[in-house]
């Protein structure tokens, strides 16, 4: 089924509902919002070619002619492939040529680069805030959208490429469908009067996200700054109302930040929805006491699109069971269309409490790596989801992420995971935010290097934290050196760069 009938549904089911709000003017209703995605949809398959099965990429930030964009696409049958903003134009255009795209929509900031491309000659570009694409959105529209079975793809969605060429995830409308209808079971409830607020990239999972928003026929709010800023978010919360949003862990980090600073309180954020990197215990036990009971986490990747595990908004704000700090340090329970599973080297499941590789199966695994048969047969494996990522199940099926594969420190022969030695560090009171990576050493293979960002205002030492470490950590598992820095480096997502912070090793000559 495609995605684009929930949009002409809920178009004839509630046509005067707002739909897409920029800052606080609501510019579409659900009928404008579905006429013009169906009058796009005309245009691309008459005036443009567009043919079921090709793809549609779009190289643009947060703004609301994205989302007509992407269900203009998918009334067409195509499948969209989302860039990520903050690309280097190159690098964009690597990707919209290794997808096949034949048509780009764009805003003039980032987008004005990559159209100086020679190889972007053959690709007809539309500027999403530009008069053609206006007229397009007012061709004759399709009755309904051109059919499509759950098997198709609709969302080609390309990896960081932190270890090479990213790879594009072949993602499609069952893949999604199952994603949002688990939503409703296991992350959080939509209801018609509520607003999701695009802080996050709409290139990324937060995008993913307006489809069951478009289901209930609820708000989709663009913020004026296209992108996260604490005030702003809370002075939607109390002027939009009903909020709902997306939110990497640095991300809360700074509202609560704020809220402190501030004595915003959240009002009117109904739900934040956290993901997309590891949440320490500490930042989040800090963020429920500033914010109150709006936290769901849930734990998913590109390859199974925000729908491995949850930790349900009870369960974040639980306080009460013996293992409560456990609980809330994990990234929650399997959801609720997915097998979840830890395992060996072979793949076999191992006990509670055995740390392996995370395994998942079912509806919202992705159908494969675009043009790559050797990946997609590395990662799926007897219809199993290899995640690159390690964690260990207790006996209540809470999942702890210890973390990425190749992450993992080995020194001296010893395993340590880096979230570990952070979780320790975080507990330091002035500890503002770490990352923790290994450092090759020719004696022990690698040893625990941390970059640290002190709180401000503060004075702090390799020594204190020394001291800070061993009574919460084995020592062998300290790092054996510091750097303090001003921030760490990050992507559009909030992520940690430990690829950033492994060349600035290299670059300062400090390797062992």
């Amino acid at each position: 089924m495609n995605l684009a009938l929930w949009l002409h549904r809920a178009a004839r089911l509630h046509p005067e509902n707002p739909a897409l709000v920029s800052g606080f003017e609501t510019l579409a209703d659900y009928s404008a919002f579905d006429r013009a995605a169906a009058g796009l949809g005309a245009a691309l398959a008459n005036e443009h070619g567009i043919r079921p099965g090709d793809r549609v990429a779009i190289f643009a930030k947060n703004c609301v002619q994205y989302l007509v964009a992407m269900y203009g696409a998918w009334y067409a049958g195509a499948a969209i492939v989302p860039v990520n903003a903050k690309l280097h134009p190159r690098e964009a255009a690597w990707i919209v040529e290794n997808s096949g795209a034949v048509c780009l929509f764009y805003t003039r900031e980032p987008g004005s680069g990559l159209l100086k491309l020679p190889e972007m000659e053959a690709v007809s570009a539309i500027d999403l805030a530009g008069e053609a694409f206006g007229a397009l959105c007012d061709h004759a529209p399709l009755a309904e959208p051109v059919e499509q079975a759950a098997a198709d793809m609709c969302w080609l969605f390309y990896t960081s490429g932190t270890t090479g060429r990213p790879k594009g995830v072949m993602i499609t409308h069952g893949n999604i469908q199952a994603m949002a209808l688990t939503y409703f079971a296991d992350v959080d409830s939509v209801h018609a009067g509520d607003a999701a607020l695009y802080a996050a990239p709409i290139s990324h999972g937060a995008g993913l996200y307006n489809v069951m928003h478009v289901l209930k026929a609820a708000r989709h709010v663009v913020p004026a700054s296209g992108g996260f800023d604490p005030a702003e978010i809370f002075d939607h919360g109390r002027r939009t109302g009903s909020v709902h949003l997306f939110a990497a862990p640095t991300m809360v980090r700074r509202l609560v930040d704020h809220a402190r600073a501030s004595g915003e309180t959240g009002e009117g954020i109904r739900t934040i929805v956290y993901g997309g990197g590891p949440m320490y215990l500490a930042d989040i036990v800090e963020a429920v006491e500033v914010l109150g009971p709006r936290f769901v986490q849930i734990y998913g990747q590109g390859e199974s699109p925000m729908c491995i595990t949850a930790l349900s908004r009870e369960q974040v704000n639980d306080r009460g069971h013996p293992r409560w700090r456990e609980r809330l340090a994990s990234v929650g329970v399997a959801q609720s269309c997915v097998e979840l599973r830890i395992g060996d080297a072979d793949g076999k499941a191992l006990p509670p409490g055995a740390s392996g590789e995370i395994l998942v199966r079912g509806a919202p695994v992705m159908a494969g790596y675009w043009n790559n048969p050797e990946a997609s047969a590395q990662t799926l494996r007897d219809g199993w989801l290899w995640t690159g990522d390690l964690g260990e199940l207790d006996e209540d099926g809470f999942l702890t992420l210890k973390d990425r594969s190749k992450d993992v420190i080995i020194s001296g022969g010893t395993n340590i995971y880096p979230r570990e030695v952070e979780e320790a560090l975080l507990t330091h009171a002035k500890v503002h935010e770490v990352s923790v990576i290994g450092r090759p050493d020719a004696e022990w293979g690698e040893t625990v290097f941390a970059f640290v960002v002190p709180a401000v205002g503060v004075d702090l030492d390799a020594g204190e934290l020394d001291r800070h470490c061993l009574d919460a950590i084995a020592r062998f598992k300290r790092p054996k050196d510091y750097r303090f820095v001003a921030e760490l480096p990050k992507n559009n997502y909030g992520k940690v760069l430990k690829t950033e912070l492994r060349r600035m090793l290299e670059d300062n000559g400090v390797n062992g």
